[in-house]
């Protein structure tokens, strides 16, 4: 392929120099790759990354504390922003940003988006998470209540956040209702499983 194709099809040399040492050294190179044409300054969808994969692919949500800064411009720079049960917050020269179900890249590109040329020549954004949602554990726990989600969480560490288990509880009877399961239906879990924010844990009670 030509150089005048590559860049009628909007690659940029970084990103074709990426391709080209990928192809040549085998996909053990391509995370290599993909971290130098990023720094580079080619995008991540231009490398055939899909926005939250393999990058950031946690969902935000309502209860989130987030924080909006941009290099260089404080008039721009949001700290702790509480995301509401509506999901939205506003901001300058943007307007009104439905939140829910975004990664940070994606907010990130939205906002770099809506200030780019309006406003700022070359904003950089960056969104970080300051307080992640909770998640919610009840049943045979000696503390039953809801605690701040913490990357990494599992079954076993929720349970240890909550003062640990009831003498009487059933390790065989853990059930998990997922924020995300519009159903709603609680399902088995085991000790190691995974917890995401929002997700409730009920641990039942052993009769032997």
């Amino acid at each position: 392929m030509s150089q005048a194709l590559l860049t009628h099809a909007g690659l940029s040399r970084p990103t074709r120099r990426a391709s080209w040492l990928a192809r040549r050294f085998g996909a053990c190179a391509w995370v290599l790759c993909l971290l130098w044409a990023l720094a580079q300054g080619a995008p991540a969808w231009a490398l055939g990354v899909q926005p939250g994969s393999g990058l950031s692919a946690y969902m935000l949500g309502a209860g989130d504390v987030i924080s909006i800064r941009v290099l260089g411009e404080e008039d721009f720079t949001k700290e702790k922003i509480r995301l509401t049960d509506a999901g939205t917050i506003f901001y300058p020269a943007v307007g009104e940003i439905r939140i829910n179900g975004t990664t940070l890249g994606e907010l990130e590109r939205i906002i770099t988006n809506g200030l780019r040329g309006r406003i700022l020549v070359n904003p950089r954004v960056s969104v970080e998470i300051e307080e992640y949602r909770p998640f919610f554990i009840t049943g045979m726990v000696k503390n039953p209540g809801s605690f701040p989600y913490q990357p990494g969480l599992t079954v076993r560490k929720a349970a240890s956040l909550a003062g640990g288990f009831h003498e009487r509880a059933s390790l065989k009877k853990i059930f998990v209702i997922r924020e995300d399961d519009k159903t709603q239906t609680p399902q088995r879990a085991e000790l190691d499983d995974s917890i995401s924010p929002g997700d409730l844990v009920t641990v039942e009670e052993s009769f032997f």
